[in-house]
This record gives structure tokens, sequence and C-alpha cells, in this order.
């Protein structure tokens, strides 16, 4: 393989696993401290995408304020659909919660349908972000992509800050530790759980809306990504960001060389689910679970 095309796809890789970053980020914090399997999480970055497709026009170039915007409004959405629905799965059983989660899924495609329709749809890239860097003489590589690996690591700085710099990480991490002696110190768990599901959804959405130039925006597009998310969640360790980050880039890798290499070419679909079964063998737990957020 030519070093120019080994570095594209180095790059590609690791642009993908960071995106996977931030849907995997907000499930295990979800998972790991509030205990819902939430089979809806695909449906928030189904969300971010179909909101940059609507709000995309409206914003024109000012393309970061409407990835803040998104933000903004798939977080108040997080919260009020925590307060009006996720708050009454906490004592339900595993089964219970899954088939009540993926009753939303029909509940968000179905609404999709009736409001945007069932075409595939497209977003621009927006002007300044629209050309390519060379690399070598002979190819080159867009400058979305850069932006979007970009976005994605200043986001993962974010989060890291947040969770282990600051008082509410503080009260995130001692809730995925042990929610009962957290609440036994005083920790507002409902209010907590409140504001990690509100910034799980938000996560979700902006992968959403970054990923919607990069890809077409179409019906059902969450659930592709529902499956290998939670891939990367059991390979990192319920509970860990710094394990959904790790896993994230592994799977990025995995899934973007297992393609390109005609050696396994043929088995590119299974090599991200045999990286699970291996690392499932030697950690069970996962590669850092909850003592690594």
């Amino acid at each position: 393989m030519p070093l120019e095309v080994f570095l594209v796809q180095c790059l590609n890789a690791v642009q993908y696993g960071l995106l996977l970053f931030l849907l995997a980020s907000g499930l295990t914090l979800i998972f790991g401290i509030m205990g819902v399997i939430n089979l809806a999480h695909g449906s928030f970055y189904m969300l971010g995408a179909y909101m940059a497709f609507v709000l995309a026009p409206h914003f024109g170039q000012n393309f970061l304020v409407m990835l803040l915007a998104g933000v903004l409004i798939a977080a108040a959405f997080g919260f009020v659909l925590e307060w009006a629905f996720f708050s009454y799965l906490y004592q339900r059983e595993h089964l219970q919660q899954v088939l009540m989660t993926w009753a939303l899924i029909l509940v968000f495609e179905e609404l999709r349908s009736l409001s945007v329709g069932n075409d595939v749809h497209g977003v621009k890239v927006p002007d300044w972000l629209a050309g390519s860097v060379p690399l070598g003489t002979l190819m080159t590589y867009p400058v979305y992509r850069l932006f979007a690996s970009a976005a994605c690591i200043a986001v993962a700085i974010g989060l890291y800050v947040v969770v282990n710099r600051t008082r509410l990480g503080m009260m995130i991490r001692a809730g995925a530790s042990n929610r009962d002696m957290a609440r036994g110190l005083g920790v507002d768990i409902r209010r907590l759980y409140r504001i990690v599901f509100a910034g799980g959804v938000a996560l979700a959405a902006l992968a959403g809306m970054i990923a919607a130039p990069l890809s077409s925006v179409y019906p059902n597009m969450g659930s592709g990504v529902l499956i290998i998310c939670f891939v990367v969640v059991v390979i990192g360790g319920i509970g860990s960001i710094t394990g959904a980050l790790l896993a994230s880039l592994l799977v990025g890798f995995v899934d973007t060389f297992g393609k390109v290499l005609p050696v396994f070419s043929q088995y590119a679909g299974v090599g991200v689910y045999l990286l699970m079964a291996v690392i499932l063998i030697l950690r069970p737990e996962g590669l850092l679970a909850r003592r690594g957020t």
C-alpha cells in the first residue's frame, strides 16, 4: 500500500472512530450511571442529522452556530424526554427497557416520516470547509473531514475536563460507581440523571450533525450505528469515557483497514465483532470498565 493511501486511510479511521466516540460516550454514561438499556440512542443520531438538514438553509455559512443551536435543541429535548419517559424506566427490568425504548424508535421514525418525508437528503458542506489539502504529490484530503476530526477531539477534551475536573463530573463518577452512596451523600440523583441524559442526547445529535455532510441523511439511519455503538461500549467498558474513546479508535481502524486491505476485505463485516470477542475473552469487563472514567 502506498504511503499516501495508508495516510488517507489512517485519517479516515481516526475520523470514523472519533464520530463513534461522540455516540458511544453518551450511551456509556446513560447505561453506566442510569442503568437503562437505551435502544433509542441511535435515533438521537438521526435527529441530529435531520436537524442539520433542516437548519442548514437558515444558517448558511454559519456552520458552527448551527452546530451550537442543534446541540442546545437536542439537550433540551433530552431533558424533557428523560422527565416525561425515561424517569419511569429506572426500576423496570431490562426486558421492559428494551421493549419500551424499541417502541420509541418506531415513534421517532414515524414522526420523522410525517415531518420530512422518506426521501434521501444531502447536507451541503459550507464553502469555507469545502476545499482539500494535498497529501504528497498525488492525493488530497477533504478539509471538512479534518474539521470533523478536530471538532470531535475538542469535544472529547471538553468531556474529559467536565468528567474529571469539575464538581458535576465528580457527581457523575460517584453515581457511576455507587449511586446509593452518592444519594446518601446528598447528590440529587434525579437531577443528575436528567443532566446526564440530556448530555448523552446532545452528543449523539452532534455526531449526527457533523456526519450529515459526509453522507446522506436517510430514514432509519440510526439503526445502522446503534449496534456498532453498543460494540464500542462493551469493548471500552460500561461507564468509561476513556474506554469509549480507546474502543472507538480501535473499531475505526479495524473497520477501515478491514475494508481496504485485500486479504481481509471479504471478512470486513465480521472484523469488529471478532475484535469484541477477543477483548471479552481477555477482559470480560471491557478495556477499562468504570474505573477508567
